[in-house]
């Protein structure tokens, strides 16, 4: 069993509330993702967690015992960090080894033996007699997992561990780091700034700003129904277009379109009266000509090829500072200067509230879900 629980968990550095009030219930062998700006509590969530940090107000379970006042060691959890932290005179094995030496009464073939094990499941089978300056960044990584993994931990707690590697490395070891957990089954919390690593990795995404907890869920879950503005717009590449909207009547007028809404919309917008419309990059139709009431003509500002798609920058007039973004495929040619037209289904919009960010209207993920096509 191992269950992690944060329980209003809070930290406190004398005025400065780095967490605050963080309740998580993590699942056996889940792999959860902490995601969040620079700043926003996350290594010092998971510091508490590992027992690096002390706990301000709040609890911390694993299953059903309370990790307060824990030593580290006492506390089943292995740690991987941002830097490898490997000792350079030790050779590969010696490395993986030490801590099993350490903190453990194994004998010394038993240690050789999960040693050789995991590092058979992490491909540095052939490198344990090398040193650390002997290898590349990607190894020296493995390594590191390799230590954490033969501890046989109840959680792994891994603090951006591939922050370091470059980013075809970083995107072979996401896949990798996905196997290996998967195989062991070990409750994992994971660390990030990255959101593209929260949203190809975890089972679920805890997302925190200023300390606070904002939204727990899937990645689709916070993808297509975030919990508010903050989320919408921090998970996603490129992010959310808002635009800041007066509710008037059936409908929301901003400085340069005036949006109509169904019944539906409308209610689920109550008595706000300044709201922010939100609809992301590839939910923009951008077509010829104007149709519906939600189409609206705009000019082409900047064009970003991707190869397989094209980022295009729309202004509502060529005077127009500000700019919002629409994803098109790759082999559409959408030229600077040419006017177009961009349709914002009401199906793909969300609207929050302006005052307090929170989501008022989010497009249906059943509606998405049961239009894809089933494999």
């Amino acid at each position: 069993m191992a269950e992690l629980t944060l329980d209003s968990v809070t930290k406190r550095f004398d005025d400065v509330v780095a967490v605050d009030g963080v309740s998580v219930d993590i699942e056996d062998g889940e792999f959860l993702v902490l995601v969040g700006p620079s700043g926003c509590g996350k290594s010092t969530t998971l510091r508490m967690i590992a027992g690096l940090e002390s706990i301000s107000e709040g609890d911390i379970r694993l299953g059903t015992t309370s990790l307060s006042g824990k030593r580290p060691k006492e506390r089943d959890i292995a740690m991987v960090f941002q830097s490898y932290a490997l000792y350079p005179h030790m050779s590969v094995r010696q490395n993986m080894s030490f801590g099993l030496e350490e903190s453990t009464d194994l004998s010394k073939d038993a240690i050789r033996g999960q040693v050789d094990e995991a590092a058979a499941m992490l491909d540095i089978d052939e490198l344990l007699e090398r040193k650390p300056g002997e290898l590349s960044g990607g190894q020296q990584q493995r390594v590191a997992l390799g230590r954490a993994i033969v501890r046989e931990p109840e959680v792994f707690l891994m603090d951006e561990p591939l922050s370091n590697l470059d980013a075809k490395l970083r995107a072979q070891m996401r896949t990798e780091l996905q196997r290996i957990q998967e195989d062991l089954d070990t409750t994992t919390v994971y660390v990030t700034h990255d959101q593209t690593e929260a949203m190809t990795m975890g089972d679920r995404i805890a997302i925190l700003d200023g300390g606070q907890l904002q939204q727990v869920g899937t990645p689709l879950e916070v993808y297509h129904k975030p919990a508010n503005r903050f989320v919408a717009g921090f998970i996603g590449e490129p992010s959310m277009n808002f635009f800041e909207m007066e509710v008037q009547g059936d409908r929301i007028v901003g400085d340069d379109f005036a949006y109509p809404l169904s019944d539906e919309t409308r209610e689920a917008v109550g008595d706000a009266s300044h709201v922010t419309l939100g609809i992301r990059p590839e939910d923009i139709e951008v077509v010829s000509e104007a149709t519906d009431s939600h189409d609206f003509e705009t000019v082409v500002d900047v064009v970003e090829p991707m190869g397989n798609e094209n980022n295009v920058y729309l202004s509502f007039s060529p005077e127009e500072e500000h700019s919002f973004v629409a994803t098109v495929g790759g082999m559409r040619s959408v030229e600077p200067g040419q006017p177009v037209v961009a349709r914002f289904s009401e199906d793909a919009i969300h609207i929050f509230d302006s005052e307090t960010g929170m989501a008022l209207r989010n497009r249906s993920l059943a509606e998405m879900e049961s239009s894809e096509p089933r494999l």
